[in-house]
Protein backbone atom coordinates (compact mmCIF):
# COMPACT_ATOMS: atom_id res chain seq x y z
CA UNK A 1 0.00 0.00 0.00
CA UNK A 2 2.86 2.35 0.80
CA UNK A 3 4.30 1.87 -2.68
CA UNK A 4 0.93 2.46 -4.30
CA UNK A 5 0.17 5.70 -2.51
CA UNK A 6 3.60 7.16 -2.96
CA UNK A 7 3.42 6.39 -6.68
CA UNK A 8 0.07 8.20 -6.75
CA UNK A 9 1.62 11.23 -5.03
CA UNK A 10 3.97 11.68 -7.95
CA UNK A 11 1.09 12.08 -10.41
CA UNK A 12 -0.25 15.61 -10.22
CA UNK A 13 -3.99 16.12 -10.11
CA UNK A 14 -5.67 18.62 -12.39
CA UNK A 15 -6.86 21.72 -10.52
CA UNK A 16 -10.31 21.29 -9.05
CA UNK A 17 -12.39 20.11 -6.12
CA UNK A 18 -12.39 16.35 -5.56
CA UNK A 19 -15.24 14.94 -3.45
CA UNK A 20 -13.79 11.77 -1.96
CA UNK A 21 -16.04 9.08 -0.46
CA UNK A 22 -14.56 7.47 2.65
CA UNK A 23 -15.49 4.31 4.60
CA UNK A 24 -18.57 4.34 6.83
CA UNK A 25 -17.02 1.63 8.99
CA UNK A 26 -14.59 -0.90 7.54
CA UNK A 27 -11.41 1.01 6.62
CA UNK A 28 -10.67 -1.31 3.69
CA UNK A 29 -13.79 -0.11 1.86
CA UNK A 30 -11.87 2.88 0.52
CA UNK A 31 -11.15 2.77 -3.21
CA UNK A 32 -7.74 2.82 -4.83
CA UNK A 33 -8.65 6.00 -6.70
CA UNK A 34 -9.61 7.68 -3.44
CA UNK A 35 -6.18 6.82 -2.04
CA UNK A 36 -4.52 8.22 -5.16
CA UNK A 37 -6.40 11.50 -4.75
CA UNK A 38 -5.62 11.75 -1.05
CA UNK A 39 -1.96 11.13 -1.83
CA UNK A 40 -1.81 13.66 -4.66
CA UNK A 41 -4.08 16.61 -3.82
CA UNK A 42 -2.41 19.94 -3.09
CA UNK A 43 -4.84 20.66 -0.24
CA UNK A 44 -6.91 18.31 1.91
CA UNK A 45 -10.14 19.42 3.57
CA UNK A 46 -12.17 17.30 5.93
CA UNK A 47 -15.29 17.48 8.05
CA UNK A 48 -13.21 15.82 10.79
CA UNK A 49 -9.45 16.15 10.31
CA UNK A 50 -8.69 13.53 12.99
CA UNK A 51 -10.79 10.93 11.19
CA UNK A 52 -9.08 11.65 7.88
CA UNK A 53 -5.60 11.58 9.43
CA UNK A 54 -6.36 8.19 10.99
CA UNK A 55 -7.63 6.82 7.68
CA UNK A 56 -4.54 8.04 5.86
CA UNK A 57 -2.28 6.51 8.50
CA UNK A 58 -4.02 3.13 8.12
CA UNK A 59 -3.38 3.15 4.38
CA UNK A 60 0.10 4.62 4.44
CA UNK A 61 -0.80 7.93 2.80
CA UNK A 62 1.62 10.66 3.87
CA UNK A 63 0.34 14.18 4.50
CA UNK A 64 3.80 15.69 4.28
CA UNK A 65 3.82 19.48 4.22
CA UNK A 66 0.41 19.76 2.56
CA UNK A 67 -2.28 21.73 4.41
CA UNK A 68 -5.17 19.86 6.02
CA UNK A 69 -8.11 22.20 6.63
CA UNK A 70 -11.16 21.54 8.75
CA UNK A 71 -14.41 22.26 6.92
CA UNK A 72 -17.70 21.65 8.73
CA UNK A 73 -21.07 23.19 9.57
CA UNK A 74 -19.63 25.57 12.15
CA UNK A 75 -16.85 27.12 10.07
CA UNK A 76 -18.20 26.63 6.54
CA UNK A 77 -18.96 30.30 5.89
CA UNK A 78 -15.39 31.28 6.77
CA UNK A 79 -13.66 28.35 5.06
CA UNK A 80 -15.49 28.29 1.72
CA UNK A 81 -13.84 31.47 0.38
CA UNK A 82 -10.44 30.12 1.42
CA UNK A 83 -11.01 26.84 -0.43
CA UNK A 84 -12.47 28.59 -3.50
CA UNK A 85 -9.40 30.85 -3.53
CA UNK A 86 -7.14 27.80 -3.54
CA UNK A 87 -9.08 26.48 -6.53
CA UNK A 88 -8.75 29.83 -8.28
CA UNK A 89 -4.98 29.59 -7.78
CA UNK A 90 -4.96 26.35 -9.76
CA UNK A 91 -4.63 23.97 -6.81
CA UNK A 92 -6.31 20.61 -6.37
CA UNK A 93 -8.43 20.22 -3.23
CA UNK A 94 -9.73 16.91 -1.89
CA UNK A 95 -12.70 17.10 0.46
CA UNK A 96 -13.83 14.21 2.68
CA UNK A 97 -16.87 14.10 4.93
CA UNK A 98 -16.47 12.31 8.25
CA UNK A 99 -17.75 9.10 6.65
CA UNK A 100 -19.46 8.15 3.42
CA UNK A 101 -20.07 10.18 0.30
CA UNK A 102 -19.59 13.96 0.53
CA UNK A 103 -22.63 16.22 0.01
CA UNK A 104 -25.10 13.52 1.21
CA UNK A 105 -26.44 14.95 4.52
CA UNK A 106 -23.11 16.73 4.73
CA UNK A 107 -21.75 20.32 4.67
CA UNK A 108 -19.92 19.51 1.45
CA UNK A 109 -23.07 20.50 -0.43
CA UNK A 110 -22.45 24.20 0.03
CA UNK A 111 -18.75 23.79 -0.74
CA UNK A 112 -19.46 21.98 -4.01
CA UNK A 113 -22.03 24.61 -4.94
CA UNK A 114 -19.60 27.46 -4.23
CA UNK A 115 -16.91 25.77 -6.34
CA UNK A 116 -19.33 25.27 -9.24
CA UNK A 117 -20.47 28.88 -9.07
CA UNK A 118 -16.81 29.97 -9.12
CA UNK A 119 -16.28 28.01 -12.33
CA UNK A 120 -13.96 25.43 -10.80
CA UNK A 121 -13.84 21.82 -11.88
CA UNK A 122 -15.77 19.58 -9.46
CA UNK A 123 -15.42 15.83 -9.65
CA UNK A 124 -15.39 12.93 -7.24
CA UNK A 125 -14.19 9.50 -6.26
CA UNK A 126 -17.36 7.47 -5.61
CA UNK A 127 -17.51 4.90 -2.87
CA UNK A 128 -19.24 4.07 0.41
CA UNK A 129 -22.70 5.46 1.15
CA UNK A 130 -24.80 4.38 4.12
CA UNK A 131 -28.01 5.29 2.27
CA UNK A 132 -27.27 3.14 -0.78
CA UNK A 133 -25.97 0.20 1.24
CA UNK A 134 -29.06 0.27 3.46
CA UNK A 135 -31.28 0.28 0.38
CA UNK A 136 -29.37 -2.72 -0.98
CA UNK A 137 -29.79 -4.67 2.27
CA UNK A 138 -33.41 -3.71 2.91
CA UNK A 139 -35.01 -6.11 0.46
CA UNK A 140 -37.32 -3.27 -0.62
CA UNK A 141 -37.83 -2.04 -4.21
CA UNK A 142 -34.81 -0.11 -5.45
CA UNK A 143 -36.05 0.93 -8.90
CA UNK A 144 -37.31 4.22 -7.47
CA UNK A 145 -36.19 5.70 -4.16
CA UNK A 146 -36.01 9.00 -2.30
CA UNK A 147 -33.27 9.96 0.12
CA UNK A 148 -35.12 12.05 2.70
CA UNK A 149 -32.27 12.62 5.16
CA UNK A 150 -32.85 13.54 8.80
CA UNK A 151 -36.38 14.43 9.96
CA UNK A 152 -36.71 17.95 11.42
CA UNK A 153 -36.36 18.00 15.20
CA UNK A 154 -39.16 20.49 15.94
CA UNK A 155 -42.72 19.16 16.13
CA UNK A 156 -44.36 21.44 13.54
CA UNK A 157 -41.81 21.09 10.72
CA UNK A 158 -41.49 17.39 11.56
CA UNK A 159 -45.23 16.79 11.13
CA UNK A 160 -45.27 18.66 7.82
CA UNK A 161 -42.22 16.73 6.63
CA UNK A 162 -43.83 13.38 7.44
CA UNK A 163 -47.05 14.35 5.69
CA UNK A 164 -45.18 15.61 2.64
CA UNK A 165 -43.08 12.53 1.92
CA UNK A 166 -45.40 9.85 3.28
CA UNK A 167 -47.41 9.50 0.08
CA UNK A 168 -44.45 9.54 -2.32
CA UNK A 169 -44.72 6.32 -4.37
CA UNK A 170 -41.15 5.18 -3.83
CA UNK A 171 -38.88 3.57 -1.28
CA UNK A 172 -37.80 6.16 1.30
CA UNK A 173 -34.39 6.35 2.99
CA UNK A 174 -34.20 8.22 6.31
CA UNK A 175 -31.38 8.96 8.74
CA UNK A 176 -32.11 9.25 12.44
CA UNK A 177 -30.30 9.51 15.76
CA UNK A 178 -30.42 6.33 17.88
CA UNK A 179 -31.88 8.45 20.69
CA UNK A 180 -34.85 9.47 18.52
CA UNK A 181 -35.45 6.39 16.38
CA UNK A 182 -38.15 4.98 18.68
CA UNK A 183 -39.99 8.30 18.53
CA UNK A 184 -39.68 8.32 14.74
CA UNK A 185 -41.05 4.78 14.37
CA UNK A 186 -43.98 5.65 16.62
CA UNK A 187 -44.77 8.74 14.56
CA UNK A 188 -44.47 6.82 11.30
CA UNK A 189 -46.88 4.16 12.54
CA UNK A 190 -49.37 6.87 13.45
CA UNK A 191 -49.08 8.79 10.17
CA UNK A 192 -48.13 6.16 7.57
CA UNK A 193 -49.63 3.03 9.10
CA UNK A 194 -48.16 0.10 11.00
CA UNK A 195 -48.24 -2.30 8.03
CA UNK A 196 -45.89 -0.39 5.76
CA UNK A 197 -42.80 -2.56 5.03
CA UNK A 198 -39.51 -1.29 6.39
CA UNK A 199 -35.94 -2.19 7.34
CA UNK A 200 -33.85 -0.67 10.10
CA UNK A 201 -30.10 -0.75 9.45
CA UNK A 202 -27.61 -0.06 12.22
CA UNK A 203 -23.80 0.25 12.28
CA UNK A 204 -23.38 -0.73 8.64
CA UNK A 205 -20.01 -2.35 7.82
CA UNK A 206 -19.03 -2.11 11.50
CA UNK A 207 -18.53 -4.91 14.01
CA UNK A 208 -22.10 -4.85 15.35
CA UNK A 209 -23.87 -4.41 12.02
CA UNK A 210 -27.56 -5.23 12.27
CA UNK A 211 -30.46 -5.18 9.79
CA UNK A 212 -34.02 -5.69 11.03
CA UNK A 213 -36.72 -6.41 8.44
CA UNK A 214 -40.46 -6.17 9.01
CA UNK A 215 -43.14 -3.52 9.15
CA UNK A 216 -43.07 -0.14 10.82
CA UNK A 217 -45.19 -1.63 13.59
CA UNK A 218 -42.97 -4.65 14.17
CA UNK A 219 -39.82 -2.51 14.17
CA UNK A 220 -41.38 -0.14 16.68
CA UNK A 221 -42.40 -2.98 18.95
CA UNK A 222 -39.04 -4.73 18.56
CA UNK A 223 -37.16 -1.67 19.75
CA UNK A 224 -39.53 -0.85 22.61
CA UNK A 225 -37.22 -2.28 25.28
CA UNK A 226 -33.94 -2.12 23.35
CA UNK A 227 -31.03 0.22 23.96
CA UNK A 228 -30.23 1.45 20.46
CA UNK A 229 -26.70 2.59 19.65
CA UNK A 230 -24.79 3.53 16.53
CA UNK A 231 -25.63 5.06 13.17
CA UNK A 232 -29.20 4.40 11.99
CA UNK A 233 -30.64 4.23 8.48
CA UNK A 234 -34.36 3.50 8.16
CA UNK A 235 -35.65 2.29 4.79
CA UNK A 236 -39.41 2.38 4.26
CA UNK A 237 -41.28 0.75 1.39
CA UNK A 238 -43.97 2.18 -0.86
CA UNK A 239 -47.27 3.29 0.69
CA UNK A 240 -49.62 0.38 1.37
CA UNK A 241 -52.94 0.97 -0.35
CA UNK A 242 -55.93 0.66 1.94
CA UNK A 243 -58.25 -2.18 1.00
CA UNK A 244 -61.49 -0.87 -0.54
CA UNK A 245 -64.64 -1.30 1.53
CA UNK A 246 -67.23 -3.91 0.59
CA UNK A 247 -69.66 -1.14 -0.31
CA UNK A 248 -67.10 0.32 -2.73
CA UNK A 249 -66.52 -3.09 -4.33
CA UNK A 250 -70.25 -3.71 -4.69
CA UNK A 251 -70.82 -0.30 -6.23
CA UNK A 252 -68.08 -0.87 -8.79
CA UNK A 253 -69.43 -4.33 -9.61
CA UNK A 254 -73.02 -3.15 -10.02
CA UNK A 255 -71.88 -0.45 -12.40
CA UNK A 256 -69.78 -2.92 -14.41
CA UNK A 257 -72.55 -5.55 -14.45
CA UNK A 258 -74.78 -3.03 -16.17
CA UNK A 259 -72.36 -3.06 -19.11
CA UNK A 260 -70.58 -6.40 -19.10
CA UNK A 261 -71.00 -10.08 -18.53
CA UNK A 262 -70.28 -11.36 -15.00
CA UNK A 263 -66.82 -12.69 -15.87
CA UNK A 264 -65.74 -9.51 -17.65
CA UNK A 265 -67.21 -7.25 -14.98
CA UNK A 266 -65.36 -9.15 -12.25
CA UNK A 267 -62.08 -8.98 -14.20
CA UNK A 268 -62.41 -5.24 -14.73
CA UNK A 269 -63.16 -4.45 -11.06
CA UNK A 270 -60.49 -6.82 -9.74
CA UNK A 271 -57.83 -5.13 -11.85
CA UNK A 272 -59.03 -1.62 -11.02
CA UNK A 273 -59.12 -2.22 -7.26
CA UNK A 274 -56.14 -4.56 -7.01
CA UNK A 275 -58.20 -7.45 -5.60
CA UNK A 276 -58.03 -11.21 -6.20
CA UNK A 277 -60.04 -11.98 -9.33
CA UNK A 278 -61.61 -15.13 -7.90
CA UNK A 279 -63.01 -13.31 -4.85
CA UNK A 280 -64.45 -10.52 -6.99
CA UNK A 281 -65.99 -13.05 -9.38
CA UNK A 282 -67.77 -14.84 -6.53
CA UNK A 283 -69.15 -11.52 -5.28
CA UNK A 284 -70.24 -10.57 -8.81
CA UNK A 285 -72.16 -13.84 -9.11
CA UNK A 286 -73.91 -13.18 -5.82
CA UNK A 287 -74.90 -9.67 -6.87
CA UNK A 288 -76.10 -10.93 -10.23
CA UNK A 289 -78.28 -13.58 -8.55
CA UNK A 290 -79.69 -10.99 -6.11
CA UNK A 291 -80.52 -8.73 -9.03
CA UNK A 292 -82.17 -11.50 -11.00
CA UNK A 293 -84.11 -12.64 -7.97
Amino acid sequence: MEHHTQAGRQAELAPGLYLVATPIGAARDITLRALDILASADVLAAEDTRTLRHLMDIHGVKLGDRPLWAYHDHNGAAMRPRIVQALAEGRSVAYCSEAGTPVIADPGYQLARAAIEAGAKVTGAPGPSAAILALSLSGLPSDRFLFAGFPPAQAGPRARWLAEIGSVPSTLILYESPKRVQRLLTELCETWGEERPAALCRELTKRFEEVRHGTLGSLRDGLAEAVVKGEIVLVVGHPVAAAPSQDAVDAALLEALGRLRVKDAAAEVAEALGLPRRDVYQRALALKQEGDG
